[in-house]
Protein backbone atom coordinates (compact mmCIF):
# COMPACT_ATOMS: atom_id res chain seq x y z
CA UNK A 1 0.00 0.00 0.00
CA UNK A 2 1.35 3.40 -1.01
CA UNK A 3 0.98 6.56 1.04
CA UNK A 4 1.48 10.22 0.19
CA UNK A 5 4.75 12.07 0.64
CA UNK A 6 3.38 14.22 3.46
CA UNK A 7 2.19 11.10 5.30
CA UNK A 8 5.56 9.38 4.85
CA UNK A 9 7.26 12.48 6.20
CA UNK A 10 5.08 12.38 9.30
CA UNK A 11 6.35 8.84 9.92
CA UNK A 12 9.92 9.92 9.09
CA UNK A 13 9.71 12.72 11.63
CA UNK A 14 8.39 10.35 14.32
CA UNK A 15 11.30 7.99 13.60
CA UNK A 16 13.96 10.69 13.87
CA UNK A 17 14.55 11.14 10.13
CA UNK A 18 14.98 14.87 9.43
CA UNK A 19 12.45 16.41 7.03
CA UNK A 20 11.70 20.04 6.06
CA UNK A 21 8.98 21.89 7.92
CA UNK A 22 5.76 21.82 5.97
CA UNK A 23 1.97 21.54 5.94
CA UNK A 24 -0.51 19.90 3.60
CA UNK A 25 -3.24 22.01 1.95
CA UNK A 26 -6.32 21.23 -0.12
CA UNK A 27 -7.11 24.80 -1.21
CA UNK A 28 -5.28 27.95 -2.28
CA UNK A 29 -6.22 29.67 1.00
CA UNK A 30 -4.79 26.79 3.04
CA UNK A 31 -1.62 26.83 0.94
CA UNK A 32 -1.12 30.54 1.69
CA UNK A 33 -1.74 29.94 5.41
CA UNK A 34 0.78 27.09 5.39
CA UNK A 35 3.41 29.26 3.70
CA UNK A 36 2.84 32.05 6.22
CA UNK A 37 3.45 29.61 9.10
CA UNK A 38 6.89 28.60 7.76
CA UNK A 39 10.13 30.37 8.74
CA UNK A 40 10.28 32.41 5.51
CA UNK A 41 10.46 32.42 1.74
CA UNK A 42 11.09 30.82 -0.66
CA UNK A 43 8.79 27.85 -0.12
CA UNK A 44 8.14 24.78 -2.24
CA UNK A 45 4.64 23.75 -3.35
CA UNK A 46 4.50 20.02 -4.15
CA UNK A 47 1.64 18.05 -5.71
CA UNK A 48 0.60 15.01 -3.65
CA UNK A 49 -0.11 11.99 -5.83
CA UNK A 50 1.04 8.36 -5.68
CA UNK A 51 3.63 8.71 -8.44
CA UNK A 52 7.20 9.85 -8.94
CA UNK A 53 8.53 12.34 -11.49
CA UNK A 54 6.22 15.10 -10.25
CA UNK A 55 8.83 17.81 -10.76
CA UNK A 56 9.26 17.01 -14.45
CA UNK A 57 5.50 17.12 -14.89
CA UNK A 58 5.18 20.59 -13.33
CA UNK A 59 3.93 19.38 -9.97
CA UNK A 60 6.76 20.82 -7.85
CA UNK A 61 7.18 24.61 -7.93
CA UNK A 62 9.12 27.26 -6.01
CA UNK A 63 7.31 30.34 -4.64
CA UNK A 64 9.07 33.48 -3.38
CA UNK A 65 6.13 35.34 -1.79
CA UNK A 66 2.50 34.92 -0.81
CA UNK A 67 1.16 36.02 -4.18
CA UNK A 68 3.33 33.46 -5.95
CA UNK A 69 2.20 30.75 -3.51
CA UNK A 70 -1.42 31.52 -4.43
CA UNK A 71 -0.66 31.44 -8.15
CA UNK A 72 1.33 28.20 -8.00
CA UNK A 73 -1.17 26.45 -5.71
CA UNK A 74 -4.06 27.42 -7.99
CA UNK A 75 -2.21 26.00 -11.01
CA UNK A 76 -1.28 22.72 -9.32
CA UNK A 77 -4.51 21.96 -7.44
CA UNK A 78 -6.94 20.27 -9.79
CA UNK A 79 -4.39 19.72 -12.56
CA UNK A 80 -4.06 16.38 -14.37
CA UNK A 81 -0.45 15.66 -13.50
CA UNK A 82 1.16 13.35 -16.05
CA UNK A 83 4.42 11.58 -15.19
CA UNK A 84 6.21 8.46 -16.37
CA UNK A 85 4.53 6.50 -13.57
CA UNK A 86 0.96 7.78 -14.04
CA UNK A 87 0.67 6.95 -17.72
CA UNK A 88 -0.83 9.34 -20.28
CA UNK A 89 -4.10 9.67 -18.36
CA UNK A 90 -2.32 11.35 -15.42
CA UNK A 91 -3.73 11.88 -11.94
CA UNK A 92 -5.81 14.72 -10.55
CA UNK A 93 -4.01 16.67 -7.81
CA UNK A 94 -6.24 17.19 -4.77
CA UNK A 95 -3.59 18.10 -2.18
CA UNK A 96 -0.32 20.03 -2.09
CA UNK A 97 2.50 20.01 0.44
CA UNK A 98 3.89 23.45 1.23
CA UNK A 99 7.44 23.23 2.62
CA UNK A 100 10.23 25.51 3.67
CA UNK A 101 13.02 26.07 1.17
CA UNK A 102 16.48 24.82 2.15
CA UNK A 103 19.97 25.95 1.24
CA UNK A 104 21.20 22.79 -0.48
CA UNK A 105 24.82 21.80 -0.86
CA UNK A 106 24.42 18.30 -2.36
CA UNK A 107 21.66 15.98 -3.58
CA UNK A 108 21.84 12.22 -2.98
CA UNK A 109 19.66 9.15 -3.50
CA UNK A 110 18.80 6.62 -0.78
CA UNK A 111 16.46 3.63 -0.76
CA UNK A 112 15.91 0.53 1.39
CA UNK A 113 14.04 -2.53 0.12
CA UNK A 114 13.99 -6.31 0.51
CA UNK A 115 16.16 -8.21 -1.98
CA UNK A 116 14.63 -11.59 -2.83
CA UNK A 117 17.76 -12.93 -4.51
CA UNK A 118 19.97 -12.55 -1.44
CA UNK A 119 17.23 -12.74 1.24
CA UNK A 120 18.73 -9.52 2.60
CA UNK A 121 17.51 -5.99 3.10
CA UNK A 122 19.28 -3.93 0.46
CA UNK A 123 20.32 -0.32 0.99
CA UNK A 124 20.93 1.54 -2.26
CA UNK A 125 22.59 4.94 -2.39
CA UNK A 126 23.92 7.20 -5.09
CA UNK A 127 25.58 10.58 -5.44
CA UNK A 128 23.19 11.25 -8.35
CA UNK A 129 20.24 12.45 -6.30
CA UNK A 130 17.27 14.07 -8.01
CA UNK A 131 17.55 11.81 -11.08
CA UNK A 132 15.57 8.70 -11.97
CA UNK A 133 17.49 5.80 -10.43
CA UNK A 134 16.72 3.71 -13.53
CA UNK A 135 18.53 6.28 -15.65
CA UNK A 136 21.50 6.29 -13.29
CA UNK A 137 21.63 2.48 -13.37
CA UNK A 138 21.59 2.47 -17.17
CA UNK A 139 24.09 5.29 -17.78
CA UNK A 140 26.42 5.30 -14.75
CA UNK A 141 25.84 2.06 -12.78
CA UNK A 142 29.12 2.55 -10.91
CA UNK A 143 27.54 5.46 -9.06
CA UNK A 144 25.09 3.18 -7.26
CA UNK A 145 26.28 1.77 -3.94
CA UNK A 146 24.61 -1.33 -2.53
CA UNK A 147 24.90 -2.66 1.01
CA UNK A 148 23.14 -5.93 1.90
CA UNK A 149 21.92 -6.12 5.50
CA UNK A 150 21.27 -9.51 7.10
CA UNK A 151 17.77 -9.08 8.59
CA UNK A 152 18.63 -11.40 11.49
CA UNK A 153 21.65 -9.30 12.49
CA UNK A 154 20.26 -5.89 11.63
CA UNK A 155 22.06 -2.84 10.31
CA UNK A 156 25.64 -2.61 11.59
CA UNK A 157 27.54 0.67 12.22
CA UNK A 158 30.29 -0.26 9.76
CA UNK A 159 27.67 -0.57 6.99
CA UNK A 160 26.51 2.99 7.62
CA UNK A 161 30.13 4.16 7.48
CA UNK A 162 30.58 2.20 4.26
CA UNK A 163 27.70 4.12 2.70
CA UNK A 164 29.02 7.47 3.93
CA UNK A 165 32.49 6.72 2.56
CA UNK A 166 31.07 5.62 -0.79
CA UNK A 167 29.12 8.86 -1.09
CA UNK A 168 32.16 10.93 -0.01
CA UNK A 169 30.41 12.31 3.07
CA UNK A 170 32.62 13.33 5.97
CA UNK A 171 32.66 15.42 9.14
CA UNK A 172 29.39 16.62 10.70
CA UNK A 173 27.45 15.66 7.60
CA UNK A 174 28.63 12.04 7.95
CA UNK A 175 27.41 11.93 11.54
CA UNK A 176 24.01 13.26 10.48
CA UNK A 177 23.85 10.81 7.56
CA UNK A 178 24.74 7.75 9.66
CA UNK A 179 22.05 8.59 12.20
CA UNK A 180 19.47 9.10 9.47
CA UNK A 181 20.26 5.76 7.78
CA UNK A 182 19.92 3.90 11.09
CA UNK A 183 16.58 5.53 11.89
CA UNK A 184 15.28 4.95 8.36
CA UNK A 185 16.22 1.26 8.52
CA UNK A 186 14.42 0.86 11.84
CA UNK A 187 11.33 2.55 10.41
CA UNK A 188 11.37 0.33 7.34
CA UNK A 189 11.46 -2.83 9.45
CA UNK A 190 8.95 -1.61 12.05
CA UNK A 191 6.34 -0.70 9.42
CA UNK A 192 6.90 -3.79 7.24
CA UNK A 193 7.76 -1.69 4.20
CA UNK A 194 8.38 -3.18 0.78
CA UNK A 195 10.24 0.03 -0.10
CA UNK A 196 11.41 3.28 1.45
CA UNK A 197 12.94 5.81 -0.93
CA UNK A 198 14.32 9.34 -0.60
CA UNK A 199 15.10 11.19 -3.81
CA UNK A 200 16.65 13.58 -3.22
CA UNK A 201 18.25 13.21 0.16
CA UNK A 202 20.04 16.53 0.61
CA UNK A 203 23.01 17.84 2.54
CA UNK A 204 22.34 21.43 3.55
CA UNK A 205 24.92 24.18 3.70
CA UNK A 206 25.07 23.76 7.49
CA UNK A 207 25.95 20.04 7.05
CA UNK A 208 22.58 18.57 8.01
CA UNK A 209 21.18 15.62 6.07
CA UNK A 210 17.46 16.04 5.30
CA UNK A 211 14.89 13.93 3.44
CA UNK A 212 13.62 16.37 0.83
CA UNK A 213 11.33 13.68 -0.57
CA UNK A 214 9.74 10.57 0.96
CA UNK A 215 8.20 7.48 -0.57
CA UNK A 216 6.92 4.51 1.42
CA UNK A 217 5.24 1.35 0.20
CA UNK A 218 3.94 -0.90 2.98
CA UNK A 219 3.40 -4.64 2.43
CA UNK A 220 -0.38 -5.03 2.20
CA UNK A 221 -0.16 -8.42 3.94
CA UNK A 222 1.04 -6.65 7.10
CA UNK A 223 -1.70 -4.02 7.32
CA UNK A 224 -3.67 -5.97 9.92
CA UNK A 225 -1.04 -4.95 12.46
CA UNK A 226 -0.66 -1.35 11.24
CA UNK A 227 -4.01 0.41 11.70
CA UNK A 228 -2.19 3.75 11.66
CA UNK A 229 -1.07 3.00 8.09
CA UNK A 230 -4.52 1.79 7.03
CA UNK A 231 -5.91 5.15 8.20
CA UNK A 232 -3.61 6.84 5.66
CA UNK A 233 -5.10 5.02 2.67
CA UNK A 234 -6.25 7.36 -0.09
CA UNK A 235 -8.70 5.36 -2.22
CA UNK A 236 -8.91 8.26 -4.67
CA UNK A 237 -5.36 7.44 -5.77
CA UNK A 238 -6.19 3.81 -6.51
CA UNK A 239 -7.97 2.12 -9.38
CA UNK A 240 -11.71 2.05 -8.47
CA UNK A 241 -12.02 -1.60 -9.51
CA UNK A 242 -9.07 -2.59 -7.33
CA UNK A 243 -10.59 -0.72 -4.39
CA UNK A 244 -13.90 -2.53 -4.90
CA UNK A 245 -12.11 -5.88 -5.14
CA UNK A 246 -10.33 -5.33 -1.84
CA UNK A 247 -13.70 -4.87 -0.12
CA UNK A 248 -14.65 -8.41 -1.18
CA UNK A 249 -11.24 -9.94 -0.36
CA UNK A 250 -10.45 -10.44 -4.03
CA UNK A 251 -6.99 -9.98 -5.53
CA UNK A 252 -7.62 -7.84 -8.61
CA UNK A 253 -5.28 -5.83 -10.83
CA UNK A 254 -6.66 -3.88 -13.76
CA UNK A 255 -4.77 -4.35 -17.06
CA UNK A 256 -5.28 -3.00 -20.57
CA UNK A 257 -6.45 -6.05 -22.56
CA UNK A 258 -9.87 -7.30 -23.69
CA UNK A 259 -10.13 -10.81 -22.18
CA UNK A 260 -11.22 -10.87 -18.56
CA UNK A 261 -10.10 -13.83 -16.49
CA UNK A 262 -10.98 -15.36 -13.14
CA UNK A 263 -8.63 -17.88 -11.50
CA UNK A 264 -7.97 -19.41 -8.08
CA UNK A 265 -4.28 -19.07 -7.26
CA UNK A 266 -1.68 -16.49 -8.26
CA UNK A 267 0.50 -18.98 -10.15
CA UNK A 268 -2.44 -20.29 -12.15
CA UNK A 269 -3.50 -16.71 -12.84
CA UNK A 270 -0.07 -15.91 -14.31
CA UNK A 271 -0.21 -19.05 -16.46
CA UNK A 272 -3.72 -18.16 -17.60
CA UNK A 273 -2.61 -14.71 -18.71
CA UNK A 274 0.21 -16.36 -20.67
CA UNK A 275 -2.36 -18.62 -22.36
CA UNK A 276 -4.45 -15.60 -23.30
CA UNK A 277 -1.39 -13.91 -24.81
CA UNK A 278 -0.39 -17.06 -26.72
CA UNK A 279 -3.91 -17.24 -28.10
CA UNK A 280 -3.41 -13.83 -29.69
CA UNK A 281 -5.34 -11.72 -27.18
CA UNK A 282 -4.46 -9.66 -24.10
CA UNK A 283 -5.68 -10.07 -20.51
CA UNK A 284 -7.93 -7.32 -19.18
CA UNK A 285 -7.17 -8.12 -15.57
CA UNK A 286 -5.52 -10.32 -12.97
CA UNK A 287 -8.22 -11.77 -10.71
CA UNK A 288 -7.42 -14.38 -8.08
CA UNK A 289 -10.52 -15.33 -6.10
CA UNK A 290 -8.43 -17.48 -3.75
CA UNK A 291 -8.65 -21.07 -2.65
CA UNK A 292 -11.54 -20.52 -0.23
CA UNK A 293 -13.79 -18.42 -2.45
CA UNK A 294 -17.55 -18.60 -1.96
CA UNK A 295 -20.26 -18.39 -4.60
CA UNK A 296 -20.80 -14.75 -3.60
CA UNK A 297 -17.11 -13.93 -4.14
CA UNK A 298 -17.27 -15.50 -7.60
CA UNK A 299 -20.31 -13.33 -8.38
CA UNK A 300 -18.48 -10.21 -7.19
CA UNK A 301 -15.53 -11.20 -9.35
CA UNK A 302 -17.85 -11.37 -12.37
CA UNK A 303 -19.24 -7.94 -11.56
CA UNK A 304 -15.73 -6.47 -11.37
CA UNK A 305 -14.70 -7.92 -14.72
CA UNK A 306 -17.85 -6.71 -16.45
CA UNK A 307 -17.46 -3.17 -15.15
CA UNK A 308 -14.47 -2.87 -17.48
CA UNK A 309 -16.02 -1.70 -20.76
CA UNK A 310 -13.05 -3.05 -22.76
CA UNK A 311 -13.82 -6.70 -21.89
CA UNK A 312 -14.98 -8.72 -24.94
CA UNK A 313 -14.85 -12.17 -23.35
CA UNK A 314 -14.14 -13.96 -20.06
CA UNK A 315 -12.02 -17.03 -19.34
CA UNK A 316 -12.63 -18.85 -16.04
CA UNK A 317 -9.80 -21.24 -15.25
CA UNK A 318 -10.21 -23.10 -11.95
CA UNK A 319 -8.32 -26.01 -10.43
CA UNK A 320 -10.58 -27.44 -7.76
CA UNK A 321 -8.88 -28.02 -4.45
CA UNK A 322 -10.01 -25.99 -1.48
CA UNK A 323 -12.36 -24.20 -3.89
CA UNK A 324 -14.40 -27.17 -5.20
CA UNK A 325 -15.58 -27.17 -8.79
CA UNK A 326 -19.24 -27.51 -7.77
CA UNK A 327 -18.96 -24.38 -5.58
CA UNK A 328 -17.38 -22.50 -8.47
CA UNK A 329 -20.10 -23.68 -10.84
CA UNK A 330 -22.82 -22.53 -8.44
CA UNK A 331 -21.11 -19.14 -8.19
CA UNK A 332 -20.81 -18.83 -11.96
CA UNK A 333 -24.50 -19.71 -12.47
CA UNK A 334 -25.53 -17.36 -9.64
CA UNK A 335 -23.49 -14.56 -11.19
CA UNK A 336 -24.75 -15.22 -14.70
CA UNK A 337 -28.34 -14.97 -13.50
CA UNK A 338 -27.72 -11.88 -11.35
CA UNK A 339 -25.53 -9.99 -13.80
CA UNK A 340 -26.40 -9.12 -17.36
CA UNK A 341 -23.54 -10.91 -19.13
CA UNK A 342 -23.31 -9.80 -22.76
CA UNK A 343 -19.91 -11.29 -23.58
CA UNK A 344 -18.86 -14.94 -24.18
CA UNK A 345 -17.74 -16.86 -21.06
CA UNK A 346 -15.37 -19.82 -21.39
CA UNK A 347 -15.18 -22.09 -18.33
CA UNK A 348 -12.37 -24.59 -17.79
CA UNK A 349 -12.27 -26.51 -14.52
CA UNK A 350 -10.47 -29.54 -13.17
CA UNK A 351 -10.09 -31.10 -9.75
CA UNK A 352 -12.38 -31.81 -6.81
CA UNK A 353 -16.02 -32.47 -7.80
CA UNK A 354 -15.33 -31.51 -11.43
CA UNK A 355 -18.04 -33.87 -12.74
CA UNK A 356 -20.66 -32.34 -10.48
CA UNK A 357 -19.49 -28.86 -11.42
CA UNK A 358 -19.90 -29.56 -15.12
CA UNK A 359 -23.35 -31.01 -14.49
CA UNK A 360 -24.39 -27.81 -12.68
CA UNK A 361 -23.20 -25.69 -15.61
CA UNK A 362 -24.90 -27.92 -18.19
CA UNK A 363 -28.23 -27.92 -16.32
CA UNK A 364 -28.24 -24.20 -15.62
CA UNK A 365 -29.56 -23.09 -19.01
CA UNK A 366 -27.01 -20.26 -18.94
CA UNK A 367 -25.08 -19.65 -22.16
CA UNK A 368 -21.57 -20.73 -21.11
CA UNK A 369 -18.79 -22.22 -23.23
CA UNK A 370 -17.20 -25.25 -21.56
CA UNK A 371 -13.53 -26.05 -22.22
CA UNK A 372 -12.15 -29.50 -21.42
CA UNK A 373 -8.48 -28.57 -21.06
CA UNK A 374 -6.09 -25.61 -21.39
CA UNK A 375 -5.55 -26.13 -25.12
CA UNK A 376 -9.30 -26.12 -25.69
CA UNK A 377 -9.69 -23.02 -23.51
CA UNK A 378 -6.93 -21.24 -25.47
CA UNK A 379 -8.60 -22.08 -28.79
CA UNK A 380 -11.95 -20.76 -27.62
CA UNK A 381 -10.35 -17.58 -26.25
CA UNK A 382 -8.60 -17.10 -29.59
CA UNK A 383 -11.97 -17.33 -31.33
CA UNK A 384 -13.42 -14.68 -29.01
CA UNK A 385 -10.43 -12.41 -29.61
CA UNK A 386 -10.80 -12.86 -33.37
CA UNK A 387 -14.41 -11.76 -33.27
Amino acid sequence: MKIHEYQAKELFNQAGVSVPKGMVAISVAEACQAAAALPGYPVVVKAQIHAGGRGKGGGVRLAHDEAEVATVAEEILGMHLVTRQTGPQGKVVEKVLVEEGLAISRELYLAILPDRDSAAIMIMASSEGGMDIEEVAAVTPGKIIKVAVNPLLGLQPYQCRQLAFGLDISGPAAKSFIGLVGNLYDLMVAKDCSMVEINPLVITQDNQVVALDAKMDVDSNSLYRHPEIVAMRDEGEEDPLEVEASRHNLNYINLDGTIGNMVNGAGLAMATMDIIKQAGASPANFLDVGGGASADMVEQGFRLILRDQRVKGILINIFGGILRCDVLAEGVVQAARAVDIKVPVVVRMEGTNVKKGREILAASGVNLITAHDLADAAAKVAAIAGK
